[in-house]
């Protein structure tokens, strides 16, 4: 058998050639068929490769079933393609919204949603031949073993890429409005004086003077996780006692004020060499504290449902507004909320704070005059 040339197989309307050396270092024998559709069209294509795992049985086997319609050919099979391209799948959207997104916030928690709940349950469904039913299935499959803020979270995600879709051409998008369930998740946590006490006094006992700090920052602060392992040394101004969020969860970057507790955190805070103030053991990016944090939170006796990271940021929130001395838009501010609905959740402890002060003048109005 020569190379490049021609040669007929032992089967009737399959041929082969010799297409130079395979990886394996025997002679690349790359394998044809001829032979017409049903229609009577002649066709002659190629059907695959000796080191991909061809021989001339199998394009033997191939030619007979596409000769019956069985399977399509190389120019329809291409022309499937393009056309899936053109109206992608949940899936296709999926992979093709990470490929334009690879910086959005939470990327990873959308991976997780996606992966265990709507690509087994609609993944190959295209966004136009989506149905209430498809929806409902899913909210119910989700359901079963996840909370409703969950189950709130994948729908938006369903909507999301739909939304995605339509603004990219690259769908037509679904026939129905998708509606998601109502969650209440206003949860608050709040340490009395007695818990922060206990708090303070196993805090003071941690000896990771990165994670004491990092803990003692969020309680002082009440910065987001997010803000407080991305946050570097260039962004901490002392003297004016500001430090700056970059690219924080409600969108621009914002300066916030430190008060005494914090600053003085930080004014103490070992520096490393690296850029950031709480780094990792390598002098890069932080990956997590949530040891350290379930550990104080155990010792300091805090209830179970006390979130040991995000219940120092609501405890934070809280002490402000039932101080009565900030108002919510400063505390909308001072928290980085992009919407004032956000805040509100405070405001009930702002206000309870404004009624004792009014009742003051109620409890002197009712004081009896002493007797002369």
């Amino acid at each position: 058998m020569k190379a490049g040339k021609m040669e007929r197989t032992n089967y009737p309307g399959v041929s082969q050639r010799i297409a130079g050396i395979a990886p394996d270092g025997k002679p690349e024998i790359t394998y044809f068929i001829r032979y017409r559709t049903k229609d009577g069209k002649q066709i002659f294509e190629k059907t695959g490769r000796r080191s991909a795992g061809e021989t001339a049985k199998k394009a033997n086997d191939r030619r007979s079933a596409r000769m019956r319609g069985k399977e399509p050919t190389n120019t329809e099979r291409r022309e499937f393609e393009r056309a899936e391209k053109a109206r992608p799948s949940f899936d296709c959207l999926w992979e093709e919204y990470k490929n334009r997104r690879p910086d959005l916030k939470g990327l990873r928690y959308d991976e997780n949603r996606f992966t265990l709940h709507i690509s087994p349950a609609i993944g190959s469904k295209l966004p136009e031949e989506l149905t209430p039913s498809d929806i409902d299935a899913l909210q119910a499959r989700v359901t079963k073993k996840h909370s409703p803020g969950t189950v709130k979270n994948v729908l938006e995600l369903v909507r999301r890429l739909i939304n995605f879709g339509v603004d990219k051409h690259l769908c037509a998008g679904a026939s129905f409005r998708i509606r998601l369930p109502k969650v209440n998740n206003e949860r608050m946590e709040t340490m009395n004086a007695e818990e922060m006490a206990r708090y303070l006094e196993e805090l003071d006992k941690v000896a990771d003077d990165q994670g004491r700090n990092l803990l003692k920052l969020a309680l002082f602060s009440g910065m987001r996780k997010g803000e407080l392992l991305n946050l570097k040394w260039r962004d901490v101004d002392l003297d004016r006692r500001f430090l700056t969020i970059r690219n924080p969860k409600g969108g621009r970057d914002v300066s916030i004020p430190l008060n005494d507790l914090a600053l003085d955190v930080l004014r103490q805070h070992p520096r490393t060499g690296s850029e950031y103030v709480f780094p990792g053991r390598d002098g890069g990016k932080r990956s997590d504290f949530k040891r350290i944090a379930n550990r104080v939170k155990e010792k300091a006796g805090l209830p179970k449902d006390f979130r040991p990271l995000h219940g120092l940021r609501h405890n934070f929130a809280s002490a402000l507004a039932s101080s009565g001395e900030v108002d919510m838009y400063t505390l909308q501010r001072l928290m980085t909320h992009k919407s004032p609905l956000m805040t509100q959740r405070y405001a009930h402890l702002r206000d309870e704070t404004l009624r004792r002060a009014s009742n003051v003048f109620t409890n002197a109005l009712a004081e009896k005059p002493e007797e002369k």
